[in-house]
C-alpha cells in the first residue's frame, strides 16, 4: 500500500493531506514508477490555494517532478525496462509512492546522479534553462536580474549564468540569503529594504539588463519590465504576490493582479523589449524538453550544476513543507520523500 498528496479543497496549508492508494496499472503506452522523492514547488502552493491553472479539479494530487526506479512498463513501452533509476518530469500528480509517466518524459539517470539530486532538478533547472537559453539565447556579455535568488529556481538560473560565462549578474533575496548569491559570482539585493530599479538603473548607467526572471508578479511585474535594456527580455513564471503567506486571501490575489502591468503591443514594440509567460507544465514540445533535460544532467555530471537541496520532508509532513515554503525559509530545493534511496 503507497500514500499519496492530496489537495482536498483550495485554502491554507490545512487543506493538503496524505492517504494512501492503491499501485496503479500502466496502460500500453506508459511507465509505472516507484518513487523515492518528488519535488514541491511553490506553483503547488498557488494551485492549493486556487490561484494557478491549468490544474485538475479538487481533491488532486499535485507534484511536476519525480525521481524513482521503474516499477513496470506498458506493453508498447521500449527502452525502458523495471529496475532503472529514473528522473520524470510529470504534468501533475508526481506526489505519491507510485506514479504513471509518459516514457517521452522519463530520462534514466547516470550511477553518478542520486535520486535525491535527481527530483530537485526537473521543474527548477528546467524552468531556468527554458528561459536564458531556449527563449534568451543567453551569451556571456548579457546582463541578468533573478529574482528569488536564493529559491530553486533562482539557484538553478544562477549556476547556468555561471556556467555560461556571464559575469554581470544581480539577484534579489532577504539579506540573510546573500552569500548563496554571491557564491555564485552575482550582486545580491535586499529585496525588502532596497530598490532593485533604482539599483539596476545606477550600476547599468541607465541601460538596463538584458534578462529578468520575475516569479513574483502584481506591480513588481512593472518595475521590473521598466528595468529592461533595448533588446531585453522578461520572463514571468510565477505569482508569488497573490499568496504571501500560507492563508488564502482572494483580495490580495485580486490586487496582485490588478496592479500587474497591462502589456502593450505598440510600447513594446518601440522600447524593443519583449515578455515571455512560461509554464513547464503546459510545455508540449517533448523534443526540445528532453534535450534541455540531457542536457541540464550533462551539466551535473560535469560539475558545472549542483542542485541544491534545502531540505526533505517525509510526505505525511507535506503541510509543514507547504508552510515552510511560504515562510521563504529555504535557500533552493524542499523535497518529499516517499522511500528512502540513495
Amino acid at each position: 500500500m503507497g500514500k499519496r498528496v492530496v489537495i482536498l479543497k483550495a485554502g491554507g496549508v490545512k487543506t493538503v493531506t496524505t492517504q494512501s492508494m492503491e499501485k496503479p496499472k500502466p496502460a500500453a503506452d506508459e511507465v509505472c514508477i516507484k518513487v523515492a522523492y518528488a519535488g514541491i514547488n511553490f506553483a503547488d502552493l498557488l494551485m492549493r490555494m486556487g490561484f494557478y491553472n491549468p490544474r485538475p479539479p479538487y481533491p488532486f494530487t499535485p507534484g511536476y517532478e519525480v525521481s524513482g526506479v521503474i516499477d513496470t512498463v506498458g506493453s508498447d513501452v521500449t527502452g525502458l525496462v523495471p529496475g532503472l533509476r529514473v528522473v520524470a518530469a510529470m504534468r501533475n500528480g508526481g506526489q505519491a509512492s507510485y506514479v504513471l509517466a509518459d516514457p517521452e518524459r522519463v530520462l534514466v539517470l547516470p550511477d553518478s546522479i542520486s535520486l535525491k539530486t535527481a527530483a530537485a532538478t526537473p521543474v527548477t533547472y528546467l524552468t531556468a534553462h527554458h528561459m536564458l537559453h531556449h527563449l534568451g539565447h543567453l551569451k556571456a556579455d548579457d546582463r541578468v536580474l533573478i529574482h528569488g535568488g536564493a529559491g530553486g529556481v533562482g539557484t538553478a538560473a544562477l549556476q547556468l549564468c555561471q556556467w555560461a560565462g556571464v559575469s554581470k549578474i544581480w539577484a534579489t533575496s532577504s539579506k540573510p540569503k546573500h552569500h548563496v548569491i554571491s557564491k555564485y559570482g552575482a550582486r545580491p539585493i535586499d529585496r525588502h529594504n532596497e530598490d532593485f530599479a533604482a539599483i539596476i538603473r545606477t550600476e547599468t548607467q541607465g541601460k538596463g539588463v538584458d534578462h529578468i526572471l520575475d516569479p513574483i508578479g502584481g506591480e513588481h511585474l512593472k518595475r521590473s519590465l521598466s528595468s529592461l535594456a533595448e533588446g531585453g527580455r522578461l520572463y514571468t513564471y510565477g505569482l508569488s504576490a497573490a499568496a504571501p503567506s500560507g492563508k488564502r486571501s482572494l483580495l490580495k490575489a485580486m490586487l496582485a493582479l490588478r496592479k500587474g502591468p497591462r502589456f502593450d503591443p505598440l510600447r513594446l514594440m518601440t522600447r524593443n523589449r519583449g515578455v515571455f509567460g512560461v509554464h513547464m507544465g503546459t510545455w508540449t514540445n517533448e523534443a526540445v524538453m528532453q534535450e534541455q533535460l540531457n542536457t541540464i544532467l550533462e551539466g551535473i555530471q560535469e560539475g558545472h550544476l549542483e542542485p541544491i537541496i534545502d531540505s526533505v520532508f517525509p510526505a505525511e509532513k507535506v503541510q509543514e513543507a507547504h508552510q515552510y515554503i511560504h515562510d521563504a525559509k529555504n535557500i533552493g530545493k524542499v523535497l518529499l520523500e516517499f522511500e528512502a534511496s540513495p
